[in-house]
C-alpha cells in the first residue's frame, strides 16, 4: 500500500442511505437503452419476514457473523465492541441472514451484495442483544425508524448503564418494564443511580439491585425500598444483605416487604428475633406475608387463642408465616366451623397443634363424612377426642408412602418436615414426598447428623447443599459421619471442603474406600495409573467398573485385589470379636 492511500475497506462502505431516497420509478423503455433508468429494488430487512432456516452448520454461522459486524462498524460506524456484541448475541437475527443468502459458498460476497440494497432494522440486533426475545421483539420495535444512531436519546442512556456497569444481556428486562429509562434527558439516569450510591450502597450491590428492579429507576427514590433499608439496619442486618437474595427471574414488592416487618413488629417480634428469622428464612422477607396470614392472625385472634400462644408459635416455627400455610390453616378453621365445633374446642385444638396443622391441606368436611359414613356431629366428636384423627382422616396427601408415617406417628412426620422445611423444601412438594421417603431416623436425629458436619467445620450452606445431592448422608448415625470425616481430613489429607463436591463420599463403606486406594497407590508406585486421578473417580466407581480399568491394568493386579479384600475381611472380623 502505497503511503497516503487509505485502506481497502468491504465493497459496502461508504454507500449512501438508498432506503432515505425515494425508489425511482420504472422507467417503460428498455433497459439496454438507458441504464441509468433501471429500477432499484430497495427495501427495510426485517428478521421477522425471513423464512426460517434448518440447522445452520457453524462456518456459516460465524461468517454470517463477521460479515454484520463488518457492516455495522464500517457501514454504520459502530465501534468495534459494540459492533461485535451485537452481532455475536442476535442468533435469531443472524439466523434470518442466512435465509436471504443465495450462495452459501460465498457468504461475505453474498451478503455484501444483500445489505447494499437491503438496509438492516438495526433495532432489531441491538434489543436482541439486550436479551429481549424473538416473540417480543415485534412490541418493543420502535415505528418510523431503522437506524439506531437516529434515536440518539436511547444510545445516550445505554451508554450510561454500560459504563455504570450494568451487563448488557440484562438490559432488555430494562426496556420491557420500564422503558421510559432510556427517554431520560442527558444526565438524569446518572443522577438517579447516584441517589442510590449515597444510600451507602457499592456499586455492584446498586447494578444487581436496578437489573432486578428496573422500577427503582422510574420517578424518585423508592422510599418504600428506603424504608426497608433502614429496618434492615434497625435489626442489624446490612443493606448488602437482602440484595444479595434477589433473582433477576422474578418481581418483588417493597411495600409488602415493609408490611411483613410492621407486621412482626407489632405482633411481638424483638429486634433480634426478626434478625433471626429473616437470616435463617430470606424468602420469607422477600415474599412477604400475603393477605391470607393477616386472615388467618385475625380469625385466631376471634376464635379466642390468645396473643402469647400465637406469637410464640410464629417464633418456634416461622414456616407458619408462608402463604401455604396460612391457607392451610384458613381451610382448617372452616373444617372445623362446618362440623360444629364450638369456640373453645376450636382454640384448644389450635393453640396446641397450630404447626402441624398448618402443613397438610385438608378436604372437604362433606367428603370426609361421606368416606367415613359418620355425621358431622360424630366427626366432630372424634376430632375432639384425638385431633391427630383429623390428619389420618382428612389430610388431602394419599402416597402410600405418606400414608405410613402420618399413621404411625404424626409427631415423627412433624419433626421430619419441620427439618426439612429448614433446608428449603416447599411443603408438600413432591421433592419433599421423595426426601421423606429417602430420610430413615426421627427428625431429632436427622438434625443431630446434620450438625455433626457443621461442627466439623463444614459451612451451614454447603451442608444443606450437599445433603439435597445426596440425602442418604444423613441415613447414617452420628458416630460413622464423624469416623468418616476424620479419615477424610485425618488420614487421607483431604480438606473438608472437597466434601461439598463428592458429597457421596459419604454413601460409600469406609472398608471398600480403604480397599480402592490402596489398590490404586500400589498401581500408582508401578506407574500404571494416570497418578492425578480425583479421589470421586478413584472411590466412586463402582466394584465392575474399578476391576476393569484399575485392578486389571497390570499382571498381578487381580492377586494384589484378591489379597486386599481377604485382609480387609480379617481386620473386620478381629474388630467384631
Amino acid at each position: 500500500m502505497r503511503s497516503g492511500e487509505t485502506p481497502k475497506l468491504p465493497a459496502f462502505v461508504h454507500l449512501p442511505r438508498l432506503l432515505s431516497l425515494p425508489p425511482p420509478r420504472a422507467s417503460k423503455t428498455p433497459s439496454t437503452a438507458n441504464p441509468s433508468l433501471v429500477s432499484l429494488k430497495v427495501r427495510c430487512f426485517r428478521a421477522s419476514e425471513a423464512t426460517p432456516t434448518k440447522r445452520i452448520p457453524r462456518l456459516v454461522r460465524t461468517e454470517v457473523q463477521h460479515a454484520l459486524m463488518d457492516y455495522l462498524h464500517y457501514t454504520r460506524g459502530y465501534t468495534f465492541s459494540d459492533a461485535e456484541y451485537v452481532s455475536k448475541n442476535s442468533p435469531r437475527f443472524v439466523e434470518s441472514l442466512v435465509s436471504m443468502i443465495d450462495d452459501k459458498d460465498d457468504v461475505p460476497r453474498s451478503l455484501r451484495k444483500f445489505f447494499r440494497y437491503n438496509p438492516i432494522n438495526e433495532f432489531e440486533p441491538f434489543l436482541e442483544s439486550l436479551g429481549i426475545g424473538p416473540s417480543e421483539l415485534p412490541l418493543v420495535l420502535p415505528r418510523g425508524m431503522i437506524y439506531l444512531e437516529d434515536d440518539y436519546v436511547l444510545l445516550d442512556n445505554f451508554r450510561v448503564l454500560c459504563n455504570y456497569g450494568v451487563p448488557r444481556n440484562r438490559m432488555g428486562r430494562f426496556y420491557k418494564e420500564a422503558k421510559e429509562i432510556f427517554g431520560y434527558a442527558s444526565g438524569l439516569l446518572s443522577s438517579k443511580l447516584g441517589a442510590y450510591d449515597n444510600l451507602g450502597l457499592s456499586r455492584s450491590i446498586v447494578v444487581k439491585l436496578v437489573v432486578c428492579c428496573p422500577l427503582l429507576l422510574v420517578g424518585d427514590v423508592d422510599c418504600e425500598f428506603v424504608a426497608v433499608l433502614h429496618w434492615l439496619k434497625r435489626i442489624g442486618i446490612e443493606s448488602d444483605w437482602i440484595v444479595n437474595y434477589l433473582s433477576c427471574s422474578r418481581t418483588y414488592s417493597w411495600k409488602r416487604m415493609l408490611d411483613t416487618m410492621q407486621f412482626l413488629h407489632k405482633v411481638g417480634y424483638s429486634e433480634e428475633q426478626m434478625h433471626d428469622l429473616f437470616t435463617a428464612n430470606p424468602k420469607l422477607l422477600l415474599e412477604g406475608f400475603g393477605r391470607k396470614l393477616y386472615l388467618v392472625f385475625g380469625q385466631l385472634l376471634k376464635l379466642g387463642v390468645e396473643m402469647n400462644g400465637i406469637y410464640s408459635c410464629f417464633v418456634e416455627y416461622p414456616c407458619i408465616l408462608s402463604n401455604k400455610c396460612a391457607r392451610n390453616l384458613l381451610r382448617v378453621i372452616g373444617f372445623f366451623c362446618a362440623i360444629g365445633m364450638g369456640k373453645d374446642d376450636i382454640a384448644h385444638i389450635l393453640s396446641n397443634y397450630l404447626h402441624l396443622l398448618s402443613t397438610h391441606s385438608l378436604k372437604g368436611h362433606k367428603t370426609v363424612c361421606k368416606e367415613l359414613k359418620v355425621g358431622k356431629a360424630d366427626l366432630c366428636q372424634i376430632i375432639r377426642d384425638d385431633p391427630f384423627k383429623l390428619i389420618s382422616l382428612a389430610s388431602k396427601q394419599e402416597q402410600r408412602g405418606n400414608e405410613k408415617i402420618h399413621s404411625h406417628d404424626p409427631r415423627n412426620y412433624l419433626e421430619k418436615t419441620t427439618f426439612l422445611l429448614k433446608l428449603g423444601y416447599t411443603e408438600n412438594s413432591e421433592e419433599m414426598a421423595k426426601a421423606l421417603k429417602m430420610f430413615r431416623g426421627r427428625g431429632d436425629q436427622l438434625q443431630e447428623r446434620f450438625d455433626c458436619l457443621v461442627e466439623a467445620g463444614l459451612d451451614y450452606n454447603s451442608v444443606i447443599e450437599m445433603i439435597k445431592r445426596a440425602p442418604m448422608i444423613l441415613n447414617q448415625s452420628k458416630a460413622m459421619i464423624k469416623r468418616k470425616v476424620d479419615f477424610l481430613r485425618d488420614v487421607l489429607g483431604y480438606p473438608l471442603e472437597y466434601l461439598v463436591g463428592f458429597p457421596t463420599y459419604f454413601c460409600h463403606d469406609l472398608e471398600k474406600i480403604v480397599e480402592k486406594l490402596s489398590m490404586y497407590a500400589w498401581l500408582k508406585e508401578r506407574n500404571a495409573v494416570n497418578p492425578t486421578l480425583t479421589l470421586g473417580t478413584i472411590v466412586g466407581s463402582g466394584e465392575k467398573r474399578f476391576v476393569k480399568y484399575f485392578v486389571n491394568v497390570h499382571p498381578q493386579g487381580p492377586a494384589v485385589w484378591k489379597d486386599l479384600k481377604r485382609l480387609s475381611i480379617k481386620i473386620r472380623t478381629n474388630s467384631s470379636l
